[in-house]
């Protein structure tokens, strides 16, 4: 989950890519000297303002007027662990605005403070989902006293904590968890499953913990969050909070402003496979039985299983992905390493782009700042085809950065944040906006 910045092609900041109809797209940088931007979300009300997490802690705010704003609208700096210089999932990762935030203020946030006192000993940190509260005085600060956590959830390794946070169209909000890092679902503080070939596997349990899947609450009930009548496990074996489940690193996801708003996910592999799915809520997206399409060894996970379940111990089947391809950097043969879950696209800027799915990966080179997008044109049934953006001047393939996520505004075009740091350190984070070079 790095990026690194997009090539400066001209003096004004800009990149073009080639597209299906063969229109140019350029970027437009927005923001800068950031450390690590990994979302992007405009205000809920006419102000037109961007709100810019970066992982090491903080909320900017880019407003049409001033630009990036100096003093951040919140500053977690002291709540979150301390992050490494390297390769680093922790830190705050995701932001919700309350479809009535006009009216109530109220947004939640991800982060992952130390563990909590009462964490299993030896584990890494805990998840914490919290609403805050804009201030009544200021609009571009955040009142960070009145911070109330909503839900806590102890993690056994420092990755796959996948972090976005979303309201979907029937106004509940919508959780991506991890399955508590380390490598194949089967290190400490993952539990035992029904899947004995791959002992352990947390994307597989919904009985012992919340991890490995997308949860769906209630958060305007006067608990700290209630459970939908219509979560898939209420009054059933399972905890009520989960939406979805057999799922590993489900960093992004994003829900289709248009269509039948699909809820749609990217989800990091293991070694061999990166997988895009279609959310449906009770679906079992098979990790750690599967890996994409594939049958997954959790013993020797470079060489897939000849043959593997196709429905789980409640008789729900493994749910394929509509979009895979082969994990490794360019030069393994592979398409890029780590996906990076995007948007449809439903702007009007970019004609030929309308309705398609927009996608990336982190980098497509082994050490090196070379994040690359695609674009996918989704399908009532089968998988989707996708193909790279390219650059037109250049023909390749790569923006130049580490590629951390997109972001999306309400007209529904895209917008693209990068680092060309590996972890969250410096200051060369950029938000671009996708713009039409023609």
């Amino acid at each position: 989950m790095k990026i690194r910045s997009f090539l400066f092609l001209t003096c004004l900041f800009t990149i073009s890519f080639a597209t299906f109809s063969q229109e140019k797209v350029d970027t437009q940088l927005i923001a800068e000297n950031l450390v690590s931007p990994v979302a992007f979300v405009e205000s809920p009300d006419e102000s037109g303002r961007y709100f810019i997490v970066d992982q090491v802690g903080v909320i900017r705010i880019h407003t049409p007027q001033k630009g990036l704003l100096e003093e951040p609208f919140l500053n977690l700096k002291n709540k979150i662990v301390e992050l490494k210089d390297a390769h680093e999932e922790r830190g705050l990762l995701g932001l919700a605005f309350h479809p009535d935030y006009r009216e109530n203020g109220r947004f939640f946030v991800y982060y992952s403070a130390p563990l909590s006192q009462d964490g299993p000993e030896n584990w890494d940190h805990t998840s914490h989902i919290s609403e805050f509260r804009v201030s009544p005085d200021n609009p571009n600060m955040a009142d960070k006293g009145s911070e109330k956590i909503i839900l806590k959830v102890d993690q056994p390794q420092d990755n796959h904590n996948a972090g976005t946070l979303a309201f979907g169209p029937d106004n509940y909000l919508y959780i991506a968890l991890g399955d508590g890092g380390g490598a194949n679902d089967i290190d400490m503080g993952h539990v035992l499953d029904w899947y004995g070939e791959n002992a352990g596997g947390n994307g597989q349990d919904v009985e012992q913990n919340l991890l490995g899947s997308i949860l769906r609450i209630d958060v305007d009930g006067e608990a700290p969050y209630d459970i939908p009548d219509d979560n898939p496990f209420v009054d059933k074996d399972g905890m009520d909070e989960i939406y979805a489940y057999g799922l590993r690193n489900p960093y992004r996801f994003s829900f289709d402003m248009n269509g039948n708003n699909d809820l749609i996910a990217g989800d990091a592999g293991q070694v061999l496979w990166e997988e895009i799915s279609v959310i449906t809520k009770g679906g079992n997206y098979g990790w750690n039985v599967k890996e994409g399409t594939h049958c997954f060894n959790a013993y020797n996970n470079d060489k897939e299983k000849e043959e593997c379940p196709e429905k789980d111990k409640m008789g729900n089947p493994l749910i394929d992905p509509v979009i895979e391809f082969k994990q490794g950097g360019l030069e393994d043969g592979g398409k890029g390493l780590v996906v990076i879950g995007g948007y449809v696209y439903r702007g009007n800027e970019l004609k030929s782009l309308d309705g398609k799915y927009i996608f990336g990966t982190w980098t497509q080179h082994h050490g090196k700042p070379a994040g690359a997008v695609f674009v996918s044109t989704p399908k009532e049934t089968g998988m989707w085809d996708f193909q790279e953006l390219k650059i037109a001047q250049t023909n390749s393939t790569s923006i130049g950065h580490y590629l951390l996520s997109f972001g999306q505004n309400k007209e529904g075009e895209m917008f693209v944040l990068t680092t060309d740091e590996e972890g969250p350190v410096g200051n060369t984070g950029k938000v671009f906006k996708m713009v039409s070079g023609k």
